[in-house]
């Protein structure tokens, strides 16, 4: 009796530090690094119901978005860094500091600063007026 008592305590006991590992092991998977963003300037514009805004998006080395859209369109210069650009649909494009590219409305999309150096990238949004900026992808 006794003997299955202590093989079950220690069976619960590596069952836990599995557990415990795989918990530690999970979160650092899902550590994406840390993502800014800085407005810049935001206007009304003469288009109705549309405003413009300036942003400034900073990713710490190894910085992942999650999947996300916004109510507009939106338009990029990478100033620093390597980014990696994921578009739902079209090819993963890796841009260099100088580069731009675009991403229509509603488009799930998410980027990832890919090197060992903060990636510094310029946007400008055009969106719905009063809609979040930004909405996580369904």
């Amino acid at each position: 009796m006794k003997r299955s008592k202590l093989i079950s305590v220690r069976l619960a006991v590596v069952f836990a530090t599995f557990l415990a590992l795989f918990s530690v092991l999970t979160l650092h998977a899902q550590q994406t690094g840390e993502t800014k963003r800085t407005v810049l300037t935001k206007q009304d514009l003469s288009i109705p119901g549309r405003e413009g805004l300036l942003v400034l998006v900073e990713f710490t080395p190894g910085a992942r978005e999650a999947k996300h859209t916004h109510p507009g369109d939106l338009f990029a210069y990478l100033k620093e860094g390597t980014l990696t650009l994921n578009r739902e649909g079209m090819p993963t494009v890796t841009l260099t500091p100088g580069e731009v590219f675009f991403v229509p409305a509603e488009k799930i999309h998410w980027a990832e600063c890919a090197e060992k150096t903060p990636c510094k990238v310029l946007v400008t949004f055009i969106v719905e007026k009063g809609k979040p900026l930004s909405s996580p992808a369904k």
